[in-house]
Formats: structure tokens, sequence, C-alpha cells
């Protein structure tokens, strides 16, 4: 029994319909909240009860007995934990919202996995926790203790609160950092989505700073089929790891953290070209001032993924921006 937490968001629905067709019984827990348009977290959901072995649950994780109640009811052997408030730039107006859902609601999962014995907790951290470091590409066995956005500080906390639980109680638990993820029914919040909506409608697109932002902008199917390779490996402890040389990836407890990226760096301003040539159609840029909580480079080191599981994405981003906006135009027929 697969619990996927976050079901009805962007990841969550990709890997539990793959999960699905594979013929694995999958249980789905979100809470539907209106951070963006519902509507399209409600069209993801009706196509994943739509298959034969799907259960929803409707629930929000920071209830500590109303999560409980899920677990019990389904008791998981492995459990897939994607729900959080996403997004750096809400956090910065949206703090609590953050510490509730990205706090509590993990530690209500860590409890729940510890009382039901579960084989094999995966959860999303984020890219974003790199912050101010500058040595790329990006490597899980670099230290990153300087957040620059709430929302990073707050996938840093569930990083060590996943450790902890690994340490005290042996629950195999591995974080995958992911970069910037986008393809078909992806969030409205993230870029590509709003330029797409934005140049179809001939309006500005605001571009933070000067558009040399880059970014390592992952594809969906890479993502899913990272996470999908991880989730039958357990954690396991590293009987290498030295507490005078710690590596932050590893640990005498069955505690792992990978990147799940594209191995590339792109600039804002080249994904704004490759989506011009998609929508044969050139976007009104509006430069704005950059935030305080944005990196400014991200690019990840993927040999730790390819070395345990044997893959590494490779979707290029002209290949999955052209399926992004053939999604995008039927979806909305636009």
């Amino acid at each position: 029994m697969i619990l996927v937490t976050g079901a009805s968001g962007f990841v969550g629905f990709h890997l539990s319909l793959r999960l699905l067709k594979e013929g694995h019984a999958v249980h789905g827990v979100d809470n539907l909240n209106d951070y963006y348009d519902v509507s399209l977290k409600e069209a993801r959901t009706q196509i994943l009860k739509n298959q034969k072995e799907f259960t929803f649950h409707q629930v929000d994780l920071a209830n500590t007995e109303a999560t409980r109640g899920v677990f019990e009811n389904v008791k998981p052997k492995l459990v897939v934990h994607l729900a959080a408030q996403a997004g750096v730039r809400h956090s910065l107006s949206h703090p609590h919202a953050y510490a509730e859902s990205n706090l509590m609601g993990f530690l209500n999962v860590l409890e729940n996995c510890r009382a039901q014995a579960v084989k094999h907790l995966v959860y999303a951290s984020s890219s974003s926790v790199y912050g101010l470091n500058t040595t790329l590409p990006f490597s899980v066995h670099q230290a990153n203790d300087h957040p620059v956005s709430f929302y990073a500080a707050t996938k840093k906390a569930n990083e060590l609160m996943a450790h902890s639980y690994s340490h005290l109680y042996g629950i195999p638990t591995t974080g995958l950092r992911l970069f910037t993820v986008y393809g078909p029914w992806g969030r409205p919040d993230m870029a590509l989505f709003s330029f797409t909506k934005s140049i179809l409608s001939g309006k500005p697109i605001d571009i933070f700073g000067d558009g040399r932002m880059r970014r390592d902008y992952t594809f969906v199917d890479d993502v899913i089929e990272g996470i999908h390779r991880l989730l039958w490996k357990a954690a396991t402890p590293n009987p290498d790891w030295r507490s005078d040389r710690p590596d932050p990836a590893t640990s005498t407890a069955p505690y792992r953290l990978y990147n799940i990226g594209n191995r590339s760096t792109i600039e804002v301003l080249r994904l704004i070209e490759v989506l011009e040539a998609a929508l044969e159609k050139t976007a009104v840029k509006r430069f704005v001032e950059a935030q305080a909580c944005e990196v400014l480079a991200a690019i990840a080191d993927t040999s730790d993924l390819e070395r345990d599981t044997g893959y590494t994405p490779t979707t290029s981003l002209e290949t999955g921006v052209a399926k992004f906006v053939a999604w995008y135009q039927e979806y909305y027929r636009t």
C-alpha cells in the first residue's frame, strides 16, 4: 500500500498516475487549498479517482487527529510526502502558512510513519535549501546552512527532522531536492505557466532582475522517474560516515539526500526564447526589481542519483516546453 501526500498537486498527481498505471494501490492525501486555482487541482484529482486502485482523502496534514486517522486506516508501507505550502515569494508574506504546513504537517507525517512502522519515507525537499551557496553545480555533500527564504528554511528543517527520526527510530528516509520542475499539469505560480498565460493574452511578463538568473529546469517525467527508482530503494546507513568529517547527504542512520535536476543551467531569457518559439508569439517583457529571496543560479549535481539508480534526467528544455505548451493549449482551449 502506497500513500502519496499532495496527490492533487503537480508532482503528486504525476507520480500517483504512474503508480496506478503500474497496478499499485495508491491512497492520495490533499487538502485542496486555494494557494492556486483549485479547479486545476480538482481536475487532476478526478483523473486519479477514475483509476480503479485510487482512494482519495481530503485532509490537512497539519490536523494531527485527521492525519492519524488516515495512517491508521491505510497502514501504508511506503509513503511519498509531496504535500507542502509551495512558493518562495509567497513565504515572504505568509510565513505562518509555511510553518503550519511544512513543519507541523511534516511532523505529523513522521510521527505516523513511526507509529505504522513504514518501510520507507520519501519526501520532497527543494533546491532552494542551497541558499547563499555559490559553488556550482550544487551537491548534496555541500553544507547548506544559509537559506534566503522562509520556504527554504522549512525545507531544510524537514531534512533535519527526517534525520532525527531516522536516527531515533530507524525509519529509512530519503529527501529529494527538486530543481524547478515544469511540464503538463504544472503549477500556475511557476514562471513557465504564468509566462505562457501572459504571452497568449498579450500581457507583459514580469522578469525579475536582468533576466540572467539561471535555473535547472527539470521536466516532470524526469522527476517522476527519479522518485520512482528511489521509492523502491530504501535508504541505508553509510558505514563510512565520520563525525569528524560529516557528510550532509548520508548518516549512520538510514538517511539519504538526492538532487533531482536536469544537470544544466538556463537563463530566464533563454526560457522565454524557447517558449516564444513554441507559442509562435513574441513576449512583451517588463523588467522588475529582483527580490532578496531569489537564488541567482542553480544547477544540480545528480551523480549520486545516477550512481545509485542508474538514472539521469535527459529531457531537453525545447522538448519539455513544447509538451507543456501542447497541454496548456488543449486544457485551456487556446
